[in-house]
């Protein structure tokens, strides 16, 4: 299990790193979509069918975006997020926490995503048809993220002085 973790920090480290340290690819401007820009912004993302979030990354969603159900909003509001706690922890899917299935894209069809980063994939852009895609077909989800994980791990890590472990993803150390 620790070892799927690193694997999806790394694709969150690539997602917020992408675009200079913005949380994700402004994907209503044109330009050519490859499929790492998929793997990276689009499958692989859809691990947060399960796992938690810091307040701190939610937060200014729910309390100030108007792309989130505003009931559902309501109801990740509380004492625990509103100023202090960033540590504090909710989980990404209220329906099946611990199921790893296309819950994500459904949630993200209702304006239920707990991060703005991942509400801005059906947002009205270029990757709304892929989200809708992923909520009729959960094997299409399964395949693509399969061929996602196996790509990324053929991934050649730069090593010595080509190469850079970072202590904070969004910056150079």
């Amino acid at each position: 299990m620790h070892f799927g973790v690193c694997i999806l920090a790394f694709a969150v480290c690539l997602r917020h790193t992408a675009n200079g340290g913005n949380p994700v690819v402004q994907v209503n401007q044109p330009f050519l979509y490859t499929f790492e820009y998929y793997l990276t912004n689009l499958i692989l993302p859809g691990a947060h069918t399960i796992g938690l979030a810091r307040c701190t990354n939610f937060r200014a969603h729910i309390y100030n975006d108007t792309d989130i159900d505003p009931a559902f909003a309501k109801t990740r509001q509380s004492p625990r997020t509103s100023g202090s706690g960033d540590n504090n922890l909710a989980q990404l899917d209220l329906q099946t926490p611990t199921v790893f299935e296309n819950n994500y894209y459904k949630n993200l069809l209702s304006k239920k995503g707990l991060l703005h980063s991942d509400q801005e994939l059906f947002n009205g852009g270029a990757t709304d048809a892929l989200v809708q895609s992923y909520v009729g077909s959960q094997s299409s989800f399964f395949t693509d993220f399969v061929t996602g994980m196996i790509k990324m791990g053929d991934i050649t890590p730069l090593t010595g002085s080509n190469g850079q472990i970072r202590k904070n993803c969004r910056r150079v150390n």
